[in-house]
């Protein structure tokens, strides 16, 4: 099947299909126990330029290197760094196209419809948003619908720039088929994540993200980098046997649903409003198997946003009812509020890239 569900296929390879091995970008300092790497001033210029070499646009190449850049910032390790030789393996693969131009397209009032044109989501997400505000400012709510994508950022990202603007975002995207459904042997989802971002009185909306499956993909990739194992009850390997080992999921087996069957309905629902609803693969759909070096899946993602303002004379504001909310949760002894780690890593000072680390990226640049 075509990247786009029963539509036209992937561009042909143009930097060559030989597969990218696994990155040690991440999992050396993982391994290590030391503290994320921080943003260094010259880092989303390098990140950008070995996009450029491996055929993105400029214009694409500056959104996705601030993205991994700040996801490195934040302490999002495993959609930080470590995601750019799954991004250079992927575009030397001829499955995405790195110079994509999305067609943005008023669907109703409420309702926005994005083609990727065999792209990145955050790519048509920025296309999108001035329009998408618009039309949630105007209506109270606003849909964008976003087809012939690929996500391998962190998805926080996406929906964090509208609680800034004072609304409430949801995101959820599907990706390869990685998760067993409740009960079942082989995998039918993605990890489908959903992120959601709201603002606060205080500053710092409430931003953050997760995984339907017991574990990102992501991370299953360090833990095997780093030879960790994963808790008790995360995959099933190739025979459909309970396993902990990151490599017999990633080697034919499965990550299984959060929370068994309810994380599984959960699933189901992105799955829907990713693919379904958008026009895209569903997730048990994206073959990517005649272009060696992929790592995404070729699917959909759906954004809602919310104007907390609508309607709303007389009532309490958002943001003070959130933050109302966070201090009983603190106050009931939660010591973790969900995006705290984010918050904590941005408020620190920002230091140097490892040497090591800086020359792997380098390593990304051709010769």
């Amino acid at each position: 099947m075509g990247c786009l569900a029963g539509q036209g296929q992937p561009a042909s390879p143009r930097h060559g299909g030989g597969q990218v091995g696994e990155p040690g970008l991440a999992g050396r300092n993982h391994r290590r126990g030391r503290p994320p790497l921080s943003q260094s001033a010259d880092l989303p210029g390098l990140l950008s330029s070995i996009l450029v070499a491996h055929g993105c646009s400029p214009h694409v190449a500056t959104i996705l290197a601030a993205n991994c850049a700040t996801a490195e910032r934040d302490g999002s390790t495993s959609h930080g760094l470590f995601r750019m030789r799954h991004y250079v393996s992927t575009l030397r693969s001829g499955w995405v196209d790195g110079r994509a131009e999305p067609v943005i397209a008023d669907a109703a009032p409420g309702f926005v419809r994005a083609d990727a044109k065999n792209g990145f989501a955050q790519i048509a997400l920025a296309e999108a948003a001035p329009l998408l505000v618009q039309k949630a400012r105007t209506n109270g709510i606003a849909v964008l619908a976003i087809r012939q994508s690929h996500h391998l950022g962190a998805l926080y990202l996406d929906v964090e720039p509208f609680a800034l603007q004072g609304l409430v975002a949801l995101t959820v995207v599907n990706s390869i088929a990685v998760v067993a459904p409740h009960a079942g042997s082989r995998a039918v989802y993605g990890t489908n994540p959903i992120a959601f971002a709201a603002p606060t009185a205080d500053g710092a909306p409430l931003v953050f993200d997760q995984a339907t499956s017991t574990a990102a993909l992501g991370d299953v990739r360090v833990a095997q980098q780093a030879g960790h194992d994963l808790p008790y009850g995360a995959g099933l390997d190739r025979a459909g046997q309970p396993t902990n080992d990151p490599a017999a999921i990633l080697d034919g087996g499965a990550l299984l649903p959060f929370g068994g069957y309810k994380g599984a309905a959960i699933s189901l629902m992105v799955e829907i409003l990713c693919a379904a609803l958008v026009g895209a693969n569903f997730s048990f759909e994206v073959d990517s198997s005649a272009y060696p070096g992929a790592k995404t899946g070729c699917t959909g993602q759906t954004i809602i946003v919310i104007d907390p303002a609508a309607g709303s004379d007389g009532l309490a504001p958002l943001p003070a009812r959130v933050s109302t909310l966070v201090a009983a949760l603190q106050d009931a002894g939660q010591t973790y509020i969900p995006g705290g780690r984010r918050l904590i890593a941005r408020s620190q000072p920002s230091a140097p890239i490892d040497p090591a680390v800086w020359t792997e990226l380098r390593s990304l640049l051709p010769a």
